[in-house]
């Protein structure tokens, strides 16, 4: 059996995991770390990961930013693998995580969900048929009022796969309201809405002449992305260390 350090055991996406990991025989939480110790849990949690002197294969951590550098630097020195679903990472902490990757095994991707991952690829066939043929593409996402980041994390994944495709030659658009002028032909506009309780929805859109054809996913709860989690860290416990994403957990037929 997989054992799972929960880091962020009390924050929503914790206790949606913890719960997840309680129906499913081939894992289990044995430590947790959070700020936040008041909630009963199952097993031990601790304030920061430092702090943690449980042994196990494998961390699963939905935090935030302010907690990944001591995160990375705890795994790097136990060989441990992390799951890293924590968003809003600076420019500096994404370049240590490719660092930490060369000590130890880290999955890192900007959204857990299959189905997201399914999308990235659909889009970067779409996008390779349909930007030559002069079709406009546009990202609209959605998330609760509570969320820090914006545009998502995911969003912005949506835009790299696309750009991707296209050879890295188109220009991000977050505000048009900063510049009066015409759309430009390589641009990809990114716009983020935030409100209520949306849990998450990202739409992207091909827009050409007479006609608009629009990719879509919609998470219903935050269980989409606590399964893909929990899947990604049985993957990878055990392996060695380098740079791995949702793809080399969800094998799609060619």
């Amino acid at each position: 059996m997989v054992r799972a350090i929960m880091h962020g055991c009390n924050g929503r996406m914790g206790r949606v995991i913890t719960s997840l990991i309680k129906e499913d025989e081939a894992i289990e939480i044995v430590a947790g770390v959070d700020t936040y110790t008041e909630t009963a849990n199952d097993y031990p949690v601790f304030e920061n990961i430092g702090a943690c002197t449980v042994e196990a294969d494998v961390v699963i951590d939905f935090s935030n930013a302010g907690a990944i550098d001591g995160l990375l630097d705890y795994c790097v020195e136990k060989k441990l693998p992390v799951v890293l679903c924590s968003t809003g990472l600076s420019e500096q902490q994404l370049k240590k995580v490719e660092e930490s990757a060369k000590e130890t095994a880290v999955l890192k991707s900007a959204n857990m969900s299959m189905g997201i991952n399914l999308l990235l690829k659909l889009l970067k066939e779409a996008a390779g048929v349909l930007a030559p043929a002069g079709y406009d593409i546009e990202i609209v996402e959605k998330h609760h009022n509570q969320k820090l980041d914006a545009p998502s994390g995911t969003a912005i994944a949506l835009a790299d796969s696309i750009d991707e495709a296209l050879g890295n030659t188109l220009d991000y658009t977050y505000d048009r309201s900063k510049e009066r002028k015409k759309r430009g032909k390589k641009e990809i506009g990114i716009s983020a809405v935030r409100g209520g309780t949306i849990v998450g929805e990202h739409e992207v859109l091909f827009a050409g002449m007479d006609e608009v054809i629009e990719f879509k996913h919609t998470a219903y709860s935050r269980g989409v992305f606590g399964k893909g989690a929990v899947e990604a860290a049985k993957y990878l416990a055990g392996k060695p260390a380098g740079r791995y994403d949702m793809s080399n957990v969800i094998q799609f037929g060619d």
